[in-house]
C-alpha cells in the first residue's frame, strides 16, 4: 500500500474536513457551505462511507487529499506530510535535494524547536528563564505541552547546531532562524529571548515569536515581542496563536475566546479556557476571523484594556461584523491589566468575566459614546459617524436596521437621515470572499440538457440502489441515455453488475480506472448526487423515483429518434430519392405508437 492510501485508510474525511468547516449529518451523510465559492444554502456533500467529497455547486470534489491540498495550497507531497502525522504513517525521509523545500523549512523549525527546548532545560541563563515562567505560574506540564524553550544569548549557537543538522545557510535563512549583518556576520534570530512555537491549525509548526529576557528587559532595544519574519511557510495575518490546541473545544462550546498574548492563551489553558487563541498582539485580521469561522461564528474578545488593545478590539471588530459573527466583549475588573494576570491573581474573576461578556455593540456604543455631550451637535456627529462606520460593516440587513433605530433615538435624529447617510462609509465594505484567498472558483456544472439531468440522476439512483440495476436494463438500453460520459458508465455499471452480481463501490471504481473511457471521473459526483438527494428514501421509494426517471428517458429516446427518422425523410426528399421513403415512415408510425403508449412500465 503506497503512504497515500494508507493515510487515506486510516483518516475519516468527516473528522478531517470538520477541522475546516462546520459540518451537519444530513442522512448517513454530511453537508457544509463550500469553502471554495460563495454560496446561502449547502450544497457541499461528504460521504463517511465512501470518503469522498463533492461540491454541487462549483463541481469540486474529491478524497481527503485534495480537500486538504486544495484548502491548504499545498503540493501533494506536502498533503502528504500534513496529514502523514494525524494517520499515524511514518514517511520516508527524503534526501534534501529531493524533498520539497516547504518540508525542508519546517523540517528546520521543528530541529529548532526542540534545541531552543534544550537550551532552556541545560542552559544556566535558560534555567533561570524557566525559573520565570514557573514564577509566573505556568506548570512543568504547561512548559513541555507548549513547548517553551530559550534561544541561546551566543550569537551564532543556533545557527550552528542547525548546521550541524545538514541544514543549508539558504534553508537557515529562509525559515526565518538568522539573518546576516551589514557586514555579513551571521547572527541568531532570537537571541536570550524565551522561545513559544507558532502552530498553524493542523498543528505544523512554522514560526516563533520570542520575548526579552525578563532580567534585561530595561536595557533591550526593540520590542518586547519579536516574531519570525514572513517566509514561505509563515504568514502572520493568517495564523492564530494555539488554534491547534484550541480548535476542538472551540467547536465543543460553541465560541472562541480570542486574547492578545501568547502568555495570555497559555494561561487561558492552563485554567481550563481551553477554547482560547491569540491574536499576538495585533488586530485581528480578516483571514484570522475566516480561520476561526470554520469552528464557530461567535467569538468572545479580551484584549488588555488600554488604549492600543482597544483599538486593536475595534479594528478586529469591524472585520467579524463583516463576515456575521457573532461577538461579545469581556471586561475585565479594573484592577487587571490582561487575562493573564486576572488568572494568576483570581480565576473566578475572569471565569465571571466570561460569563458577563458583552455583546459587541452594546460594548462598543458606549465606548463611542464615553466623554460625549449628546447635546451638542459635534458630539452627535462625531458618535454617528463612528457608529455609522460600525452598522454599516453588518451584513445582516436586521442587525443593520436594528442600530439605526437605537442610534436615531439616542442622537434623536431621524433614522432616515442616518440611513441616507450609511452608503458614504459603505463604499469601501469589502466583498465576502471564499475561504481560500487563493482558490479561484470554478463554475458550477451549468448548461446541462434536461435528458443529460435524467441520465445522472438514473445512474446517481442505481449506485444508490444497486438491486434495480436489473430492472433498469430491462427497460433501457444504454443508448437511451443523453451525453457519452453516462452513456460509457451505464454501460460499465451493467458489465461489472452482470459479472459480479453485486456493486461495491470501491471495486467498481477501480474497474472504472482500468476503462479509461472517462467514467472513474463521474462516479463520486454521481454516488453523492444520490446521497444528497435521496438518502431518506427506502425501496419503494427508490423505484418509485427510477420508474419515473426511466419513463421520462425513454420517452425522450424516442421522440429523439423520431426526429432522426424525420430528418432522414427531409433529406431524402431533397435529394430527391423515394427508395426506402415507405420504410422510414412505418419506423415513425411504430415508433410514435410506442410514444403514445407510454404511460407506465
Amino acid at each position: 500500500m503506497s503512504p497515500a492510501e494508507e493515510i487515506k485508510a486510516k483518516l475519516d474525511i468527516v473528522e478531517v474536513i470538520r477541522e475546516y468547516l462546520q459540518v451537519k449529518a444530513v442522512g448517513v451523510n454530511f453537508q457544509a457551505l463550500c469553502p471554495f465559492h460563495r454560496e446561502k444554502s449547502p450544497s457541499f456533500v461528504i460521504s463517511p462511507d465512501k470518503q469522498i467529497w463533492h461540491c454541487f455547486g462549483c463541481g469540486k470534489g474529491g478524497d481527503v487529499l485534495s480537500f486538504v491540498q486544495e484548502m491548504e495550497g499545498l503540493s501533494f507531497p506536502d498533503t502528504l506530510r500534513l496529514l502523514a502525522p494525524k494517520a499515524g504513517v511514518v514517511l520516508r525521509q527524503a534526501a534534501a535535494g529531493e524533498y520539497s523545500k516547504r518540508g525542508r523549512l519546517l523540517d528546520c523549525l521543528e530541529s529548532a524547536a526542540r534545541q531552543y527546548v534544550n537550551y532552556l532545560e541545560n542552559d544556566a541563563t535558560g534555567r533561570r528563564m524557566k525559573a520565570y515562567l514557573l514564577k509566573r505560574g505556568l506548570s512543568e506540564n504547561t512548559i513541555k505541552d507548549w513547548q517553551i524553550g530559550y534561544g541561546s544569548e551566543q550569537w551564532t549557537a543556533m545557527f550552528d547546531y542547525l548546521r550541524s543538522q545538514k541544514f543549508t545557510e539558504q534553508e537557515i535563512f529562509a525559515a526565518g532562524l538568522a539573518g546576516r549583518s551589514e557586514r555579513g556576520s551571521v547572527y541568531d534570530r532570537f537571541r536570550d529571548r524565551i522561545i513559544f512555537p507558532i502552530r498553524e491549525a493542523s498543528g505544523t509548526l512554522i514560526a516563533f515569536t520570542a520575548r526579552v529576557n525578563p532580567e534585561k528587559a530595561d536595557t533591550v532595544t526593540g520590542g518586547k515581542y519579536i516574531n519570525s519574519p514572513q517566509t514561505e511557510v509563515y504568514d502572520k495575518s493568517r495564523v492564530l496563536f494555539a488554534l491547534d490546541k484550541a480548535k476542538k473545544a472551540i467547536k465543543e462550546r460553541g465560541f472562541a475566546i480570542v486574547v492578545e498574548g501568547q502568555m495570555d492563551a497559555i494561561a487561558c489553558h492552563q485554567h481550563g479556557f481551553t477554547n482560547t487563541v491569540a491574536s499576538s498582539g495585533t488586530a485581528l485580521t480578516r483571514e484570522q476571523l475566516k480561520l476561526l469561522k470554520r469552528f464557530s461564528n461567535n467569538l468572545i474578545l479580551s484584549f488588555d484594556m488600554d488604549s492600543a488593545g482597544q483599538l486593536a478590539a475595534d479594528r478586529g471588530i469591524k472585520e467579524a461584523l463583516a463576515l456575521d459573527m457573532n461577538i461579545k466583549i469581556i471586561v475585565l475588573p479594573s484592577q487587571y491589566k490582561d487575562p493573564d494576570e486576572c488568572l494568576r491573581a483570581n480565576p473566578d474573576d475572569f471565569k465571571q468575566a466570561v460569563i458577563n461578556s458583552r455583546p459587541m455593540m452594546e460594548y462598543y456604543f458606549e465606548k463611542v459614546k464615553s466623554g460625549k455631550d449628546l447635546r451638542k451637535l459635534s458630539d452627535k456627529k462625531e458618535v454617528a459617524r463612528l457608529m455609522l462606520a460600525m452598522i454599516a460593516k453588518f451584513s445582516n440587513k436586521i442587525d443593520r436596521d436594528y442600530w439605526l433605530q437605537r442610534l436615531a433615538e439616542n442622537l434623536g435624529i431621524s433614522e432616515q437621515a442616518l440611513r441616507e447617510s450609511l452608503p458614504v462609509v459603505q463604499v469601501n465594505r469589502p466583498e465576502l470572499t471564499a475561504t481560500k484567498a487563493t482558490l479561484t472558483p470554478t463554475a458550477p456544472v451549468l448548461g446541462l440538457t434536461r435528458e443529460e439531468r435524467l441520465s445522472e440522476i438514473l445512474l446517481a439512483l442505481l449506485l444508490k440502489a444497486p438491486d434495480f440495476i436489473t430492472y433498469s436494463v430491462s427497460h433501457l438500453e444504454p443508448d437511451d441515455l443523453s451525453g457519452e460520459s453516462l452513456i460509457a458508465f451505464y454501460k460499465n455499471l451493467i458489465i461489472y453488475y452482470n459479472k459480479f452480481a453485486v456493486l461495491d463501490y470501491d471495486s467498481f471504481r477501480l474497474y472504472l480506472q482500468e476503462q479509461a473511457d472517462g467514467s472513474a471521473e463521474i462516479i463520486d459526483r454521481l454516488a453523492l448526487l444520490g446521497e444528497k438527494d435521496y438518502y431518506q428514501h427506502d425501496a419503494n421509494q427508490l423505484k418509485a423515483e427510477i420508474t419515473k426517471v426511466l419513463l421520462e428517458l425513454k420517452r425522450f429516446s424516442l421522440k429523439r429518434q423520431i426526429k432522426s427518422f424525420q430528418d432522414r425523410i427531409s433529406a431524402a426528399e431533397a435529394a430527391g430519392e423515394s427508395e426506402g421513403m415507405t420504410m422510414l415512415m412505418e419506423e415513425i408510425k411504430n415508433l410514435t405508437e410506442q410514444l403514445n403508449s407510454l404511460h407506465s412500465l
